[in-house]
């Protein structure tokens, strides 16, 4: 929308179920500083000057049209960048999904009230997640329970030793080769018969697409794990006005901020050319620059099988936050 919307060709309309922008890698943080949600978030409206802004969640789309707060809107060009979410498989007070903001930032006082904390996934969420309350909180009884035999299994060997080694040192309790499977209020009871207990549970790991209102219309489009087929232009498979990006896109690839920010790129080249009759450009996936933060202070950079740890990533970290809002603050 922001490099559309600079095209006379185009009349841009977004649909969001908020009316603000949120630097989704950033929202960790909040759960230990709440003030750190007023650095991560603008409204739409403040840096999307001729875009229509249409706060509501879509229920429908057709070949030419979207559903949206009981109304149609046509289109002649479709972005499908839906993203994703983690579904809460556990039902209890207690437990928290480690995604969007809102659901983030009323937990704090519950946090800090909290002796036992368990975390459920040792993805790079639960990584981040875990390091943020260790490096924040001295006194806490923090446990890691992870499916897998080492953390963030798609990362490098390197990056994994480092995070385990790193979240150990402040205290960090990781279980591995484990699943919690049962509940009941603050007692969890693991695959292998371990018993925990928590004052409080953040379930960071079963990622979904979000591809609901595609079913009607487009079941056919959806693969077994939820994700929308595309083809090597990031077109809906046999639609040629319809486009995905993100994490909703069928792509075997990290389900990053980094690589979405990709896919923008290449739809918003694509509908410029296939509006002026031009060749489109293919998306590539490859491996991309990866930076994981443990904390304010510390960090991992991997690219390909080089690793760098530290200070320097922790930092890095935080600027690419300030670049990322300051691309959509600089205009006010």
């Amino acid at each position: 929308a922001e490099y559309l919307e600079k095209d006379k060709d185009f009349s841009v309309a977004l649909i969001d179920t908020k009316p603000y922008f949120e630097f989704t890698p950033g929202i960790l943080r909040t759960i230990v500083e709440p003030e750190h949600a007023r650095k991560i978030q603008v409204l739409h409206k403040d840096y999307l000057k001729r875009t229509e802004i249409i706060v509501g969640e879509v229920k429908e789309v057709g070949k030419n049209f979207v559903r949206v707060n009981g109304k149609k809107v046509k289109f002649d060009y479709l972005v499908i960048a839906s993203g994703s979410r983690y579904e809460l498989p556990i039902k209890e007070q207690n437990v928290i999904l480690a995604t969007r903001l809102s659901r983030l930032k009323g937990y704090y006082e519950k946090l800090c009230g909290a002796k036992k904390v368990l975390l459920i996934g040792g993805g790079i969420v639960g990584v981040e997640l875990s390091a943020e309350i260790a490096t924040h909180y001295k006194d806490k009884e923090i446990t890691l329970v992870h499916s897998g035999e080492r953390l963030m299994p798609r990362n490098d060997i390197k990056t994994s030793s480092y995070a385990e080694n790193f979240l150990r040192k402040k205290g960090v309790k990781i279980i591995f080769n484990d699943r919690v499977e049962k509940v009941s209020g603050k007692k969890c009871t693991t695959k292998n018969g371990l018993k925990i207990e928590a004052d409080l549970i953040f379930i960071c790991t079963g990622i979904k697409p979000n591809y609901e209102f595609m079913k009607k219309n487009f079941s056919k489009k959806i693969d077994s794990e939820g994700n929308l087929r595309v083809n090597k232009y990031l077109q809906l498979e046999g639609q040629n006005n319809i486009f995905v990006a993100g994490d909703v896109a069928g792509i075997k690839e990290e389900k990053t901020a980094q690589n979405a920010e990709f896919h923008a790129g290449i739809v918003m080249c694509n509908i410029r050319c296939l509006n002026k009759k031009k060749r489109m450009k293919e998306y590539k996936s490859m491996k991309r620059i990866m930076v994981i933060s443990l904390g304010k202070w510390d960090g991992i950079l991997e690219y390909r099988s080089f690793v760098l740890t530290g200070l320097f990533p922790g930092i890095l970290k935080t600027l690419i936050e300030k670049r990322e809002m300051w691309r959509r603050t600089r205009w006010f």
